[in-house]
């Protein structure tokens, strides 16, 4: 790209490998985000990157952008396609199928064969293209294992390796798997890991697999996404579905995502928003890969305009325009608060995020929202007022935006003219209009001072307290309140599915959750005692586990330090107490009698 003659400073997507930047500029990139920008350092070029930055700040295209050089050195495009030199390792099938997307228009002009290896695809379609070469592979941590151990895909010209939301890959379990296929990849690579955050576990990996990595953070943690409003609107414990219908209605957007807890609420609203006329689809955790991949084809086209999801199956998506996300349930903690919000704002785009807030749960949603360091607006739903003053500007819009009539209906105008007159045309469009609009629910009002900020003292209290106190402890807590989950050695328990299970049923994360213990037919493990409450109550919620499997609290709810496990026999079960003899002598002569006999 021509360097701006208006100026001595370089367009920063001329410091971009040539082969890239002319993708970047026929995509319409005029400027890039400061992830991107700190790609383009020339000191950069050769060196591992340990790299944190917001959801949603175009971190596909700035590793790309990083790797560039690595993969292609001076060429400007590749050469015959056989092992990969560059390797992307991502936590879920729909971040890696996104990722391939986009590194394809990115190295389009450089004629680049991208190879995808994730769960839920056919391994045999898989393994014919790694056959048949790649320059870069994009899979998911278990089937790229799967892959090498096969012996279907060799590492061995491995250039560079990326670990995309590296602490979503350890949040789910996935760490032996990425050592096994950093292990499988030569010692002089080059090694970019990009993750929300760089907590003590992203620390500790970078330590295993990196060498001498730069850090690069690119935006502060203590500063709040600007391109994502919030909104706290405040509503009655039983209007709660009311308000999430008419936020809709009242909304702008042609794309909404709506992120409900457990898997029962994701197909009870999905339902509901049918009923009521919105072009509403659902993903949630049981559904095939081909249903997962229509769903999300069906926002991008159009043919759907409201997705509603639970966090699990939303991870790692990336709709195009999508411009409003919507908490049906207060999320539990401020990680879920930043993954659910940031599937919108993404790359520059503006976003609304709407916190729909039971009044009983406001405290909670503020607490969330202070540890998140978010400021929300607080206000109150739309009511019917408000919405059908929306639909009558949109229909008095839509008619005087319409182009005037051409010659094929010009003949039919003047007919409708004579024989109905404008007043009844009008009002023939008016009653079309109004009848393609869902009504509006009514909504009671509020108490005058509820939509206030309740507490501040409360607020001001939880910002006082001392980190550790707040923020989720790791194993060793040792006032966490202990559930149990109805499997065990017997059904080959196993903490890789325990831990995401136990966290997806009660909306924490791996952060929460202590230790874990298993039995021959149950696992106890330990639940942070801040997040306790709140996890017992949704894991009663049905639907928020797979049918047949149970979740509990353990009964000895806080476990002390050292405090013995209770024993279980292999059925299950706690042994009986011993019981002494009876007294009566015709009893324990019946009692004696059933002793079996000693012989020398």
């Amino acid at each position: 790209m021509t360097p701006n003659t208006n100026s001595n400073a370089k367009s920063p997507i001329a410091e971009i490998h040539p082969a890239l930047a002319s993708a970047l500029t026929a995509k319409g990139y005029s400027a890039l985000t400061p992830v991107q920008m700190a790609m383009t350092n020339e000191d950069h070029v050769d060196a591992d990157l340990l790299v944190s930055a917001q959801t949603g700040s175009g971190k596909t295209v700035a590793f790309g952008i990083a790797i560039a050089s690595t993969l292609l050195g001076n060429d400007e495009r590749f050469g015959p396609a056989a092992a990969p030199r560059g390797l992307v390792i991502a936590p879920t099938r729909e971040l890696a199928i996104q990722v391939q997307r986009e590194l394809d228009w990115l190295y389009a002009a450089a004629e680049v064969r991208i190879a995808t290896c994730v769960g839920g695809m056919d391994m045999r379609t898989e393994r014919r293209a790694l056959d048949r070469g790649a320059h870069i592979v994009v899979g998911t941590p278990g089937r790229l294992r799967d892959h090498i151990t096969r012996g279907a895909l060799d590492l061995g010209a491995v250039r560079a390796v990326v670990l995309d939301e590296a602490d979503e890959m350890l949040d789910l379990g996935f760490r032996d798997d990425l050592e096994f296929i950093l292990g499988a990849a030569p010692q002089e690579r080059r090694t970019l890991l990009f993750s929300a955050t760089v907590r003590r576990g992203i620390a500790e990996l970078a330590r295993t697999v990196q060498k001498n990595a730069v850090r690069i953070e690119t935006t502060a943690s203590s500063e709040q996404h600007a391109d994502i409003e919030y909104q706290l609107m405040l509503v009655r414990r039983d209007e709660r579905e009311h308000a999430i219908i008419n936020t809709l209605l009242d909304s702008d957007s042609s794309s909404a995502l709506v992120f409900c807890h457990t898997r029962e609420a994701v197909r009870h609203l999905t339902a509901r928003l049918s009923n009521r006329g919105f072009a509403v689809v659902s993903l949630s955790g049981e559904m095939a890969q081909s249903e997962r991949s229509n769903v999300l084809q069906s926002m991008r086209d159009g043919r759907a305009h409201v997705c509603v999801a639970t966090d699990v199956a939303a991870r790692g998506i990336d709709l195009p325009n999508l411009d409003l996300v919507i908490h049906a349930d207060v999320p539990s903690n401020p990680e879920t608060l930043l993954h659910r919000s940031g599937r919108t704002g993404r790359a520059g785009r503006k976003g609304v995020c709407v916190l729909i807030v039971p009044e009983n749960r406001l405290g909670a949603a503020q607490r969330v929202l202070s540890l998140a360091k978010l400021t929300a607006t607080v206000r109150s739903a739309p009511g019917i007022t408000d919405i059908e003053a929306r639909y009558r500007r949109r229909i008095i819009d839509t008619a005087a935006s319409s182009a005037l009539p051409d010659g094929a209906e010009a003949e039919i105008i003047a007919e409708l003219l004579e024989r109905a007159g404008p007043e009844r045309i009008a009002a023939a469009f008016l009653r079309l209009q109004r009848a393609a609009h869902p009504i509006p629910e009514e909504l009671s009002p509020l108490p005058a001072d509820a939509l206030k900020a309740k507490s501040p003292a409360r607020a001001r209290r939880s910002e006082d307290k001392p980190t550790s106190a707040r923020e989720p402890r790791g194993p060793d807590m040792q006032d966490g309140v202990w559930f149990t989950i109805s499997l065990g050695r017997k059904q080959r328990a196993d903490p890789k599915f325990l831990l995401p299970m136990s966290c997806n049923a009660g909306g924490v994360t791996k952060r929460d959750v202590g230790r874990i213990k298993i039995d021959d037919t149950e696992t106890r493990f330990e639940i942070s005692a801040d997040k306790a409450s709140d996890y017992a109550e949704l894991i009663r919620q049905p639907g928020s586990l797979e049918k047949g499997i149970r979740i509990a609290p353990a009964g000895n709810l806080r476990e002390k330090p050292g405090q013995a496990k209770p024993k279980f026999k292999q059925d299950g079960k706690p042994p009986r107490k011993h019981q002494a003899p009876p007294t009566d002598p015709g009893k324990a002569s019946k009692h004696n009698a059933r002793k079996p006999k000693l012989h020398a």
